[in-house]
């Protein structure tokens, strides 16, 4: 009789072999395959506990009984504005632009701080910016910082009247 679907384990050495390498082969891949995939991923172990304990935002709290600051145009367009008029994001039109601005300049100061405060497009009511925290002044400042920062030649918005002191 030909042995052709005989077993190809022959003896007990052979059986106690196939047992410990059917289950040592595969664990030493897997082991080799957690080195090789994490290898490239090692940093300084006291960067990255700072990096995961760091909280995703911050809070700034304000005492609501000193005086406020008039922000420049520049500052506003750079915590504000700056986030979609530099990259252009929504066809917002970039600073320095002088073409994508010229079409624009035609409303005036009155009618870009206008769009501004309701909205225009894919950009919020105040730029996103909350009432509390920039005036329509410093607004007016932003847009005649913007506008004439890309070819335009607005004057700077003059100053609301201080409130009386009680």
């Amino acid at each position: 009789m030909s042995e052709e679907h005989g077993s190809l384990i022959k003896s007990p050495k052979q059986l106690i072999i196939m047992v410990f390498a059917s289950f040592f082969v595969p664990l030493i891949i897997i082991l080799l395959l957690m080195v090789f995939v994490n290898n490239g991923k090692r940093v300084d172990s006291d960067a990255s506990a700072d990096q995961l304990i760091r909280p995703v935002a911050q809070l700034n709290f304000k005492d609501a009984s000193t005086p406020r600051e008039v922000q420049t145009g520049e500052q506003v367009y750079k915590t504000v504005c700056s986030s979609c008029h530099n990259s252009g994001a929504a066809g917002a039109p970039k600073l320095g632009d002088a073409a994508a601005w010229s079409g624009r300049l035609g409303k005036g100061y009155d009618g870009l701080l206008s769009s501004v405060i309701k909205g225009k497009g894919a950009m919020p009511a105040r730029g996103g910016a909350s009432p509390t925290d920039v005036s329509d002044y410093e607004l007016g400042r932003a847009v005649v910082y913007l506008v004439n920062g890309s070819g335009g030649n607005l004057a700077e918005p003059k100053a609301p009247a201080e409130p009386a002191a009680k």
